[in-house]
C-alpha cells in the first residue's frame, strides 16, 4: 500500500503537474511484494476493466487521484493495475477486488501519512525535518512497522515522495 506526497511528485517529475498539487499524501497504488521485498511488475496479461469500477469512481478519485494529469484518473489506475495490481493475481484475482482492497486498506490501515506526520508536528511547509524524525513518527503510529520511503533531491532540498 503506497502513498505519495503530491507536491514532491510534481517537483520530481520532468513533466510539470497540470494543476497545483494538494499538500497531502494520497494513494499511489497497491503493489504486491515478494518475500525479499522486491515489487514485481508487468506480471500478467489480465486486463483492467474500467466499467467494473464504475460505482467506485468517486471514492477512488478522492483517495487515489492522478497527480500529473488531473483529468485522467482512469488512465492512471489502468497503468497502476497493469504494472503492479495484476501481479497480485491469483490472490487478488480481478481488478474490482484490487480496487476494493485498496479502498479497504485506506480506511482500515490507519496509515494516513499526512495525519501521522501532522500529529508529530511535522508539516510540509515548515522547518526542515530529518528522515529519522519522519520514520519515528510513522513507526509510533503503525505499531512499529518500518515504512519504505522514497525521497527526491532537487538543488539543496530533499523531499519525501513516497
Amino acid at each position: 500500500f503506497t502513498q505519495q506526497y503530491q507536491p514532491a511528485v510534481c517537483n520530481s517529475n520532468p513533466t510539470p503537474c497540470k494543476d497545483p498539487a494538494d499538500k497531502l499524501f494520497t494513494v499511489h497504488g497497491l503493489w504486491p511484494s515478494n518475500w525479499n521485498g522486491s515489487h514485481p511488475e508487468n506480471c500478467t496479461d489480465k486486463t483492467y476493466n474500467s466499467l467494473a469500477i464504475g460505482t467506485l469512481t468517486a471514492r477512488l478519485e478522492n483517495i487515489w487521484p492522478t497527480v500529473l494529469n488531473s483529468f485522467d484518473h482512469v488512465g492512471f489506475w489502468n497503468s497502476q493495475w497493469n504494472k503492479h495490481g495484476a501481479c497480485g493475481v491469483p490472490k487478488i484475482n480481478y481488478n474490482l477486488q484490487h480496487f476494493l482492497t485498496l479502498i479497504k486498506m485506506n480506511i482500515t490501515q490507519k496509515q494516513n501519512v499526512s495525519e501521522i506526520l501532522a500529529k508529530a508536528n511535522i508539516k510540509p511547509e515548515g522547518k526542515n525535518t530529518t528522515l529519522v524524525d519522519i520514520l519515528k513518527a510513522i513507526r509510533i503510529d503503525t505499531n512499529n512497522k518500518a515504512p519504505s520511503l522514497k525521497c527526491h533531491r532537487k538543488a539543496s532540498m530533499t523531499e519525501l515522495v513516497e
